[in-house]
């Protein structure tokens, strides 16, 4: 009897050890799902944020008026803000002045007065690149002080550009830098030589 006793203890350890074990196997095999299903990559929604040259724009802050950068790579791409990417380059920031500066977090409204795009050059294509801005609306009246930044990032920072312009009403455009880049992505022929882009950038908007 003692010995039959014995066997039925072990037997109901031997069950709760297989299903303490069959449970901590269906834990560990759905955390391996999840770190798989987690760290899969959704091409789709890729995003290459590798940039190798850096185009800033700035105007003071806090000023209304609103300035465009528009830029051109050496296929004749045009990045602006009726075109944001052309696959070469992206505009990351569109800046209207202070059209939509204020937004509302946990009901304080909060002003942006940073006036500044960016637009950044994803490889050192060969060729020559062309900055220039465009005085697309002028709400304050007056001349508007502008300066423009262009940074080669990789493998250490260099400017390749920085300079100060005027913009004095609505409808203007300038030229600020047009730069080239050799066959290993060395700057060249940094000039300011005039080449209007508004009457391309128009004719060509999505």
């Amino acid at each position: 009897m003692a010995l039959n006793l014995h066997r039925r203890h072990n037997g109901g350890q031997d069950a709760f050890t297989d299903v303490l074990f069959n449970a901590l196997l269906g834990f560990a095999f759905m955390f391996v799902v999840a770190f798989a299903l987690m760290n899969e990559p959704v091409e789709s929604g890729k995003v290459d944020a590798k940039a190798e040259i850096l185009v800033t724009v700035r105007w003071p802050d806090g000023h209304p008026d609103d300035i465009d950068t528009i830029v051109e790579d050496p296929r004749g791409k045009l990045v602006w803000y009726h075109n944001q990417d052309t696959g070469l380059m992206h505009l990351d920031r569109d800046d209207r002045g202070t059209t939509h500066d204020r937004i509302r977090i946990d009901g304080r409204e909060i002003v942006n007065l940073l006036n500044q795009e960016t637009v950044s050059i994803r490889a050192l294509a060969p060729g020559q690149y062309v900055v220039n801005l465009l005085h697309y609306k002028a709400n304050r009246g007056g001349p508007v002080p502008v300066t423009v930044k262009v940074e080669k990032l990789n493998p250490e920072v260099e400017v390749v550009y920085y300079g100060a312009h005027e913009l004095t009403g609505a409808g203007q455009e300038l030229t600020a830098v047009r730069f080239e880049l050799g066959e290993r992505g060395r700057v060249r022929d940094v000039n300011q030589d005039a080449k209007s882009l508004l009457v391309k950038a128009v004719g060509g908007k999505k």
